[in-house]
This record gives structure tokens, C-alpha cells and sequence, in this order.
């Protein structure tokens, strides 16, 4: 007659116990046994988001136009307009931070070269400012419907390394366009993961990540980044600051498209703990817990007496049985 045995709580299971001599008297669906790798996960909550947030501030003016939250920008759309004339975006990582004329040269003078050639205008591209560089840049403002000066001020354009993601909109139609206008993000997603520091070994830079999106529906990603800083939640108690430490751990997601039209959402990042290479393994629920604490799975109407080890996406690790042979899986 079987009795249900409670495993311990690491198993996170109750199995059936059976007598060894007497085997389950039901039928049940079979499964057989396979030879795979199995990979332990150690979970941890988490948050999804895009990468790279920044702040665009403007220049001179009135603000005229402001983009919705969510929308994309890329090279050369205007990223907000100030007293009627759009301010369009430029990639690159030094900013404009004076005004280029002929004669000028340097980094900034660069990057403004290399986006008008991306844009489809002829010059060439080096850190000079020449007769050719005003042609062009006068052939842009005129597209632009700008004055067609041939020089370029600091607050004629927004410098970003990239196309970026409009979160929120911090200034308002009408108001100046001097101070900050937008709160912005890059487009790749990322999942953001506090680990507790006495399990920092878990995240290993470039190592695989599974993450349980909201709904259930999971996706890979990757660490590429790893926090050198500590820092531990307010709990107002004296010493617990210590205990309660964890560094930040960053995932990008390998299938952005994955995680759909959620901006922000929590998240389950599954880190790989322990790994068994070619290992025969059954579901969790093939197991039969017996009297003597030991554990067996039934095949053709009769207990086989198994050695378990590693619990992993609902297997377990079996030794004492051969591969292919069909074990009884009770229903849910």
C-alpha cells in the first residue's frame, strides 16, 4: 500500500513510497530514460529595462516640439525643436562643444564629418573643418530648413553614441529649452540582477543566463557587465548592512524580441550552478520514495532501486537503470 514520504526541503518534493516487494497497482504513462547534461539554475529576482540611460539637455530658445515617450530616434531625426528649427540626432562619443567653422579642427570636427558622410553628403572625413565640410554642412541646414550658415553650433545637434529610445519627457512645450528636455535610453534590452555578494560567483562575464519573463515564457541572455561596488539594503538595523550587500549584476538579452512591448517589468535570472555532462536522468515525478528512505522508479510493474543525484529542469540524475528503459511517470 503506498504512503507518501516527504523528501528533504531541497528536493522540493513529496514522492510515493512503495513497499520493495509490491509494486503501484494504477497504470501509468511511461517515459524513457535519457542520457543528457543537466545544469542546476540558482534563481534571482530581477528588473527588465533598456541600456544606457541618459539625460538630453537643449541650448537656446522655446521648446516647439517634443517626441512621445517610446519613440525611436535615429541618426538625423530631429530629437526636439526649439523656436520652430528641428535639433536632429548625430552618433558619436564627443560632443559638440563649440562652435565649428572653416579652419577648425579636432575629434568634434570628426564626428560631425563622418554623420553628414553617413547622411549621404560628399566630403571627406578627418578632423579637419574645410571649404568642403561648410558645403556640406550648409546642404544639411538647408534639408533642415535652418539658416544656411555653413557653421555648426553646440546647440545644433544632440550627440549620442547611438539611436536612442525616448523614456519620459522631463521639459514642456513652451518652456526653455535650456535646461533638461528628455530622459533617454539605448535600444538594447537588458535585465538588471542583484546578486547577494556571498553568491557573486554565480555571475561570470560572457557566462549564460536564462530569464523568466512576466506570463511565464523564458529567454537566454548573457552577462556583460558585473558591479565592483557593494551595496546593501536599508533594514535600520545596526550590522545587518553587511548581510544584506549585493553588487549588480547586468544581462542583455540574446532575443530582444522576446520580451515584446514591456518597457519595464520584474524577471527571474537563472544563473548556471552545478553541471553533470552525459548523465541518465528521469522526471521528477518517476520517483518513488520507499519505506527505507531509499528511492526507485517502476519499470514493467516492478521497483528498480535507483541512486539519485542532480535536480534540474524536472529532471533528476539516476544511476541503477539503463538508458531507453521505459520508467512510469504518474499524471499530474
Amino acid at each position: 500500500m503506498r504512503r507518501l514520504i516527504a523528501v528533504p526541503p531541497v528536493l522540493a518534493l513529496v514522492l510515493t513510497a512503495c513497499t520493495p516487494t509490491q509494486a503501484a497497482t494504477p497504470s501509468f504513462p511511461t517515459t524513457p530514460v535519457v542520457r543528457t547534461d543537466l545544469v542546476s539554475r540558482n534563481n534571482v529576482d530581477g528588473t527588465l529595462g533598456y541600456a544606457g540611460r541618459d539625460t538630453v539637455a537643449g541650448g537656446p530658445g522655446i521648446v516647439t516640439w517634443l517626441p512621445p515617450d517610446g519613440r525611436i530616434i535615429r541618426r538625423g531625426q530631429r530629437v526636439y525643436a526649439a523656436d520652430g528649427h528641428a535639433v536632429p540626432l548625430l552618433y558619436g562619443r564627443t560632443p559638440l562643444w563649440r562652435t565649428l567653422s572653416a579652419g577648425m579642427r579636432g575629434r568634434d570636427v570628426r564626428v560631425v564629418e563622418r554623420n553628414l558622410a553617413a547622411l549621404g553628403y560628399s566630403l571627406d572625413v578627418d578632423d579637419r573643418f574645410t571649404w568642403a565640410t561648410a558645403v556640406a554642412v550648409k546642404a544639411w541646414q538647408r534639408h533642415l530648413g535652418r539658416p544656411q550658415t555653413g557653421t555648426l553650433a553646440a546647440p545644433d545637434a544632440v550627440v549620442q553614441p547611438g539611436p536612442i529610445r525616448v523614456a519620459s519627457r522631463v521639459a514642456r512645450l513652451g518652456g526653455p529649452a535650456s535646461g533638461p528636455l528628455l530622459t533617454v535610453t539605448g535600444l538594447k534590452r537588458q535585465v538588471v540582477v542583484d546578486i547577494p555578494v556571498d553568491r557573486q560567483q554565480l555571475a561570470v562575464k560572457g557566462g549564460k543566463v536564462t530569464v523568466t519573463l512576466p506570463g511565464g515564457k523564458t529567454t537566454t541572455g548573457h552577462v556583460t557587465a558585473i558591479g565592483t561596488s557593494a551595496k546593501a539594503a536599508a533594514t535600520g538595523q545596526t550590522g545587518q548592512g553587511t548581510e544584506t550587500a549585493t553588487i549588480a549584476v547586468t544581462v542583455t538579452l540574446d532575443h530582444p524580441k522576446a520580451a515584446g512591448r514591456l518597457v519595464a517589468a520584474p524577471v527571474t535570472a537563472g544563473f548556471a550552478g552545478a553541471v553533470h555532462k552525459d548523465v541518465l536522468a528521469v522526471p521528477v515525478e518517476a520517483l518513488l520514495g520507499q519505506a527505507d528512505g531509499t528511492f526507485a522508479v517502476e519499470v514493467e510493474g516492478r521497483l528498480v532501486t535507483v541512486e539519485i543525484g542532480l535536480f534540474a529542469g524536472g529532471l533528476v540524475e539516476v544511476t541503477g537503470v539503463a538508458e531507453g528503459t521505459r520508467v512510469q511517470v504518474p499524471k499530474p
